[in-house]
């Protein structure tokens, strides 16, 4: 076997494992989604008031909560299509009207996203500094990625959209964290309501979420190179 093949097919198997990750990242997403809106429309709808806490600020705040959540979701669902090479190269006119939309929906997101960690940070103010932080990459990478597309300099375009997606879809490995810290603090301490102690954990699965999903999306960049062709 020549070392092009073993390389081809090293990268293939990448692909196709990231390519299962961002299906199982996805369907977190659109879980909690689905369950945000369960929980807080009812009460918006009705004008009550949910016994969650976490629940409250989202229902007192709807349209800047749902602002966020909803073009927010559907650039994760769709920027996968967006990254694959086989989609773009047989329907490229579509790629480029998408990538628009998509585009506007997560600088929108963003955005949102960013003002949320200053209006009700549940997580204290380690969620909102994350926020901030992760918020401002996420949107830099957007418009780094415009710039370049527009400058005909393709290949840099893409790897700034694979940041911005590395980034974005860190939401759902932060819900990741926050199972594991409730498993750890209700199983291992025995604590019957961890919701206290689940809060003041909240900030650090935001780091760890998103601050992983940068270091990957930066390590995938450097062993995939063949992404510029």
């Amino acid at each position: 076997m020549s070392e092009g093949d073993a390389t081809g097919r090293d990268t293939s198997a990448r692909v196709r494992a990231l390519t299962a990750v961002m299906a199982v990242l996805v369907v977190i997403v659109l879980v909690f989604a689905v369950r945000r809106v369960a929980t807080d429309w009812p009460h918006v709808t009705a004008g009550t008031v949910p016994d969650d806490d976490l629940a409250e600020l989202y229902v007192a705040h709807p349209w800047l909560a749902y602002g966020h959540i909803v073009p927010g979701v559907l650039y994760l669902v769709l920027a996968p299509l967006q990254l694959s090479r086989r989609f773009r190269t047989r329907h490229y006119a579509l790629h480029r009207r998408l990538g628009r939309v998509l585009v506007a929906c997560a600088l929108l997101s963003g955005v949102l996203a960013v003002a949320l960690g200053f209006v009700f940070a549940w997580g204290g103010t380690p969620e909102t500094v994350a926020t901030l932080v992760f918020g401002a990459w996420f949107l830099l990478c957007l418009v780094r990625a415009v710039r370049a597309i527009r400058a005909g300099r393709v290949p840099e375009h893409r790897r700034w959209m694979v940041r911005a997606f590395a980034v974005g879809s860190g939401i759902a490995t932060i819900r990741i964290w926050v199972g594991i810290f409730t498993g750890i603090q209700l199983g291992v301490l025995g604590l019957e309501d961890a919701t206290y102690p689940v809060r003041s954990t909240f900030g650090l699965a935001f780091w760890l979420g998103l601050g992983t999903h940068v270091l990957v999306g930066e390590w995938w960049l450097r062993r995939t190179p063949d992404l510029d062709g």
